[in-house]
């Protein structure tokens, strides 16, 4: 008895040793009869469709050869999670199965889908499948080439009674299912039923996903699978969803499709190649050095990128095109302010090292001299508690007698949230983040007191401009050590020193500029990977003015900004005075820095 993984096993083996097309005929043909006469292949088939496409079904491939459907790494790799998906909403664990497939060129999604639901329509009674494409070239292409040619290829045995396979689609009476593909628009799918809609190239919809979305939408059963796949078309609707955290994002890197890598023409050339990757400066080099050192690729897969890069008139359209990271693919709308290259290469590095790492999240406890009027905290009750949902991350413990600043930016309009950073005035390594959302500025201001206590009575630094009182409320607590500005008054002609930061015309642009230089030579002190996101949102408008991108924050950007500045309040020497970390409340280790300069506990 066998069971459909050995029957694609023995598939491969054989289409391995003779590459031979008729004896893969026949080799189906055997196939289709041994799945009538078992009823448990039918069973799995029900309960896996893809394992049909290894089994019976045929591609063209890039070479334009006939061969067996063998699903890639990527393929594969989606379908598992699918599986894994549809067994989690069975069992109550999930109650949508929404999938976003951000991908490359030419990694073989649509074909892999539009076989899976081809699968469905040929094996289930009552299925229903349709698929959007962009354009009407694409639909038809997908059509003809995607489903009608392997489907007329199948053993006769799996073929159910056709009503028609024309107009772009397939439909068969006695089992009442049907596949079907139109091009996108805001009417397609209504009058109809759906348990499994694809949208193929879906960030490049003529309407957009919105203006086709209330048409399909009312067509979906509730537990219809939907997936979109597209490469990306900069910072639109799909990356919209994609930030939503309402889908389930599925990215693949070109590196997991086997075929992108080319072997070098000589060794002389693959001399040249690796002197090029060790010795120069221009992006192109960076990245292949990335490429090498960071992801661990091979050479001859790096080399397959540089020559795809070699190839383009624009060259950043690899970036797009053959993108190494999510951020990388959704390039910003509008120009970045700052070096997009160095902050996605560092948002990926971090993603690695916290990937083994993670830094520490949660809150400050504390109790108060009085609970009644809450006076003043009780600096010997702060204590740290760890918590997965906290509003501080930290990145590095303070290290004794090293001084350190605090940023804090407070709540504005909109989505702003509360945002404070810390750095080691010594080093400007970034130490810590505080991000919070909150209906009134007391929580905040009194976790930035126990931060600013935490990291050796830090110098804090808030910004005033639309919020005093966290400002004030440390003034009554009597932190010891608020940044001080020099204030003018018009009315007593004097000056006055004042708590506080103040972002305005003069100092907004400076603050920018500083973070531009800073980012672009020493990125490594930079830890927060909410914070580098940040980064790539901040554009340039259409006044030519650094700004957050429309419905994106820069909350940690500008309290980032803010410490930056506030330095020179603060010492950059270490203290002649040994703290002594036992006396204090928060008696806690450090450990060494690890390769990648970031701190651990």
């Amino acid at each position: 008895m066998l069971n459909c993984r050995q029957i694609i096993d023995r598939r491969r083996e054989l289409w391995e040793q003779a590459k031979d097309v008729q004896q893969d005929v026949e080799y189906r043909n055997a196939v289709a009869e041994y799945m009538l006469e078992h009823k448990h292949i039918r069973k799995e088939l029900a309960d896996r469709p893809e394992l049909l496409i290894e089994m019976c079904f045929i591609i063209v491939d890039k070479d334009k050869q006939t061969s067996p459907f063998f699903l890639n790494d990527v393929q594969a790799d989606f379908f598992r999670r699918l599986n894994t998906a549809i067994a989690e909403y069975r069992a109550g664990r999930r109650h949508l199965l929404r999938f976003l497939v951000l991908k490359g060129r030419q990694q073989g999604f649509t074909s892999a889908i539009t076989a899976y639901q081809l699968a469905c329509t040929i094996t289930r009674k009552n299925f229903e499948g349709f698929t959007a494409a962009d354009e009407d070239g694409n639909s038809s292409a997908i059509f003809e080439n995607k489903a009608k040619y392997p489907y007329e290829a199948l053993p006769g045995p799996l073929k159910p009674t056709e009503k028609y396979n024309n107009r772009k689609q397939l439909l068969f009476e006695r089992l009442h299912s049907s596949w079907e593909i139109k091009t996108a628009s805001r009417n397609m799918g209504r009058s109809r039923t759906i348990n499994f809609f694809h949208g193929s190239e879906a960030a490049f919809w003529k309407d957009g996903i919105s203006g086709t979305q209330a048409g399909i939408g009312e067509a979906l059963t509730k537990d219809a699978i939907v997936i979109y796949e597209s490469t990306a078309n900069g910072y639109n609707e799909y990356k919209e969803l994609w930030d939503g955290g309402i889908w389930e994002n599925c990215f693949y890197e070109w590196w997991r499709t086997a075929e992108y890598r080319t072997n070098f023409e000589s060794d002389e050339r693959r001399v040249w190649f690796v002197k090029q990757v060790t010795d120069r400066e221009e992006w192109i080099w960076e990245r292949c050095r990335w490429l090498l050192n960071t992801i661990g690729l091979e050479l001859e897969q790096i080399y397959w990128y540089y020559n795809k890069y070699d190839g383009y008139l624009k060259k950043d359209t690899i970036k797009q095109e053959y993108p190494c990271s999510p951020l990388e693919a959704f390039l910003a709308s509008g120009t970045c302010v700052f070096n997009q290259e160095k902050v996605v290469m560092r948002i990926e590095q971090l993603k690695l090292v916290y990937k083994k790492r993670p830094p520490r999240r949660g809150n400050f406890r504390f109790e108060w001299n009085d609970p009644k009027t809450m006076d003043s905290i009780k600096d010997g009750t702060i204590k740290w508690a760890d918590n997965p949902n906290g509003s501080i991350t930290i990145y590095s413990i303070p290290e004794e007698r090293y001084p350190y600043v605090i940023g804090g930016d407070t709540k504005g309009e909109g989505h702003d949230k509360y945002a404070a950073t810390v750095l080691n005035n010594v080093t400007g390594k970034r130490c810590a983040t505080l991000h919070m959302q909150a209906t009134n500025s007391k929580p905040y201001t009194h976790q930035m007191y126990c931060l600013g206590r935490f990291y050796n009575d830090a110098l804090i630094g808030i910004e005033m401009n639309f919020n005093t009182a966290p400002i004030e409320e440390l003034e009554r607590l009597q932190y010891p050590h608020q940044y001080v500005r020099v204030k003018y008054d018009d009315f007593t002609k004097q000056t006055e020193k004042k708590y506080g930061w103040k972002t305005d015309g003069n100092t907004r642009p400076l603050i920018i500029d500083k973070e531009i230089g800073l980012i672009e030579e020493n990125i490594d002190l930079f830890t927060d990977i909410d914070f580098l996101s940040e980064c790539l949102t901040f554009i340039y408008d259409k006044n030519g003015r650094p700004d957050a991108e429309s419905g994106k924050n820069d909350d940690l950007l500008i309290s980032d900004m803010i410490a930056n500045e506030i330095r020179s309040q603060q010492s950059y020497t270490l203290s002649d005075v040994e703290t002594k970390r036992e006396q204090l409340p928060f008696a806690l280790q450090t450990d060494e820095p690890d390769d990648e300069g970031v701190y651990g506990w």
